[in-house]
Order: structure tokens, then C-alpha cells, then sequence
């Protein structure tokens, strides 16, 4: 991972966030009917599971029948940080040294998306809330809401050790590490991540009506009422009918399931799969005290927050 001093810490940055008020339907909710909502989490959070529920639901409301395979779930949603978006503009592909290009870029690239589609696009992005190189990340005027996932840290590290093929202290040292950005390669361009507690206080720092917030941990113990209630929340017309059958279309076992059959082009290439446990808790069975006392120094403020301090 590499590091990059953003222009500002994540807690200053409280204007971006709010001036999306001005985007929020009249009811405060986030969609108006047009624009991006944004699928935000800290990477290996529930956000491409997130992302299966709304694009399985958008293909029963669509009037589809077949269920949508783990590989089709794009169809419903985009991302904003492919590398040939930005080359397409520029006229070459970026590399590291073109990072303020990038920057000066992004709201350019948001744009293209929101025009591309009609009505609502669900985009995903492991993207802090956060000004880069001096501009904000998101592009409010082309935005309609966001929908946030947390995820126990103690699990997180877990996961993520699997998804960027390190240990496990070394995923928690990524984690508590501020100011974090990925590298640009061939497929795509830097996100700032920051720490994890960066990340999660840059979108959650104060409720707002066009921010949906979700905790991984419901997502599994109670899919029917989260996603439920995601789903009023984005003013989808959707029967409880339709809402169980795309929960179970989009269950964590279906899509492992179907990875193991023919495989996610999503995959990190230094993950043996994507789509691994699923469950919470793995954290008693796996951390030390000392990996899960470092983890609560780190994050215990927003830990505190979400219920995830241990006993």
C-alpha cells in the first residue's frame, strides 16, 4: 500500500458531506430519481454483497425471472475508478506520476457516469469521504445519496489479509495507518482509503438523511429488515415478495457458490476467493489478544460507536 498526504484529515472535511443536503428528496431520502448513489465501504465491508441484493431487485422489478449470475451483477451498478476512464480523457494512461490529473479528473468522470444512465446508478467505491489534492472526492451536483457498509474491524482484518495476500498484522497495520491510497495499475486508479476509522467517521460522522447506513453484522442476522428497509429507503417499489427472493438470489452461500463454479472477475488476484466465510465473529476463533487489543488502541473511538468494542 501506498501512502499519500490528502490535503486535509478526513475529520475537517465536513462541508462535502453536508452540502449533499441539497441533493435529498423533499421527504429526506436519499433518491431523487436520477443520479449516482454511491455504495461506500471500507474494503472487504459487504459492499459487492450489497451491490448483488440491488441488482438481483432490480432484475425481478425488471420483470427477469432467471437469477443473476455472480458475473452479470454489474449490469446494475458501475465504478468510477477504472483506469480507461480517465485515459480515455487524458488521450494516455495515467501512471503514479499523474495522481493530480486523476484528481482534477474525478468529478469530470462522475459526470459521464450519471449522464450515461437513465435515472439512478449505483456506484461502488472504497473511497473515503475526503478532498483529494485539494477537490472533493465525490462529485455532490451528479449525486443523489450514498449507502455506507461498516463491518466489524476485528473481522475486517481478517478478510483483508486474504484479499491483499498478507498477514494478518500486516492487514491490521494497513488499518491503522492514516492517509491510506492503493497504487494505479493497469485496471484502475488510486482510492484514498485512509485508516479504517478514517474511512468510517469520513461518512458517518454525523447522521444525515442521504446517507443509508448499514452494519454487516444486520445484513446477516436480519437480511429482511436491513435490506428491507435499504430498499424503502431508496423509494424502490419492491413487494416483500420481491425483496425475499433477492435477498435469497444474493445470500453470501449463492454467490460463493457460483464463484466456485465459474469464478468472479472481481477477485483479487492474490486472494485464493472472494467470496470466503461471510460470518461474523471469526475473530474470537482466529486473532490473538494482542492482534485484537492492537485493533481496539487503533479504532476503539468508532468501534464504540457501532457496538464492536469486545467484552
Amino acid at each position: 500500500m501506498q501512502r499519500l498526504r490528502v490535503q486535509r484529515r478526513m475529520a475537517d472535511v465536513k462541508t462535502e458531506a453536508n452540502s449533499m443536503s441539497t441533493q435529498a428528496t423533499p421527504d429526506h431520502r436519499a433518491a431523487s430519481q436520477t443520479g449516482l448513489v454511491w455504495l461506500a465501504s471500507y474494503p472487504k465491508s459487504g459492499n459487492t454483497w450489497t451491490r448483488a441484493f440491488l441488482s438481483n431487485l432490480a432484475a425481478i422489478l425488471a420483470g427477469e425471472s432467471a437469477e443473476l449470475d455472480v458475473n452479470s451483477i454489474g449490469r446494475f451498478s458501475a465504478g468510477e475508478n477504472f483506469t480507461a476512464l480517465y485515459e480515455d480523457l487524458l488521450g494516455f494512461k495515467p501512471t503514479e506520476n499523474h495522481r493530480k490529473e486523476i484528481a482534477a479528473l474525478r468529478h469530470e468522470v462522475q459526470r459521464s457516469l450519471a449522464d450515461a444512465y437513465d435515472g439512478l446508478v449505483f456506484v461502488k467505491t472504497h473511497n473515503g469521504l475526503v478532498l483529494d489534492h485539494g477537490r472533493p472526492i465525490i462529485n455532490f451536483a451528479v449525486t443523489s445519496g450514498a449507502i455506507y457498509i461498516v463491518r466489524n474491524p476485528l473481522d475486517v482484518s481478517i478478510s483483508l489479509s486474504h484479499h491483499l495476500g498478507v498477514t494478518i498484522d500486516e492487514a491490521i497495520t494497513t488499518m491503522g495507518t492514516w492517509d491510506v491510497t492503493t497504487p494505479i495499475n493497469d485496471k484502475r486508479v488510486y482510492e484514498i482509503w485512509g485508516s479504517w476509522s478514517q474511512h468510517v467517521e469520513s461518512w458517518t460522522r454525523k447522521p444525515h438523511h442521504a446517507i443509508y447506513v448499514m452494519r454487516y453484522e444486520d445484513m446477516l442476522s436480519d437480511p429482511q429488515k436491513t435490506f428491507g428497509g435499504l430498499a424503502r429507503h431508496l423509494l424502490l417499489d419492491a413487494t416483500p415478495t420481491q425483496i425475499d427472493l433477492a435477498i435469497e438470489r444474493s445470500s453470501f452461500a449463492k454467490l460463493r457458490d457460483q464463484e466456485e463454479r465459474t469464478g468472479f472477475q472481481e477477485k483479487s488476484e492474490k486472494a485464493e476467493r472472494f467470496f470466503r466465510e461471510g460470518r461474523s465473529g471469526q475473530w474470537k476463533e482466529i486473532l490473538t489478544p494482542a492482534q485484537v487489543d492492537r485493533i481496539v488502541k487503533d479504532h476503539r473511538e468508532q468501534m464504540a460507536r457501532f457496538g464492536y468494542l469486545p467484552s
